[in-house]
C-alpha cells in the first residue's frame, strides 16, 4: 500500500480512534463502541474499511469477532501522529 493510500484510509477521526484502541489491545466491536462513543453500525462500517486495507484483522471467537492490528507499524505511525498533533507548537507569523 502506498503511503498516500494509507493516510487516506486513516483520514477519519473514528478510524484513527479505532487504530489507537487496537494499538492498546485487541477489542470486540462493543468494546470499541463503548470506548469511542460511536454507534455499532458506524464502528463496524469503519472496521470494514480498515480490514479491506489490510490494516486490521478480525479473528472469530465463538459468536464474536475480536479485532487487532494486522501490522504494528500502523500503530507506530498513528500513535506518533497523535502525539505530534497534541504537542504545543509555536504559531507561525
Amino acid at each position: 500500500m502506498a503511503a498516500a493510500e494509507l493516510f487516506k484510509v486513516l483520514s477519519t477521526p473514528l478510524r484513527l480512534g479505532i487504530v489507537v484502541e487496537l494499538a492498546r489491545a485487541e477489542r470486540r466491536v462493543q468494546e470499541l463502541v463503548d470506548a469511542l462513543g460511536a454507534s455499532q453500525p458506524l464502528v463496524s462500517q469503519h472496521l470494514r474499511h480498515l480490514r479491506a486495507a489490510h490494516l486490521v484483522r478480525g479473528d472469530r471467537q465463538g459468536r464474536e469477532v475480536v479485532y487487532a492490528l494486522a501490522d504494528e507499524h500502523v500503530a507506530h505511525i498513528v500513535l506518533d501522529a497523535v502525539q505530534h498533533a497534541a504537542e504545543d507548537r509555536p504559531v507561525a507569523t
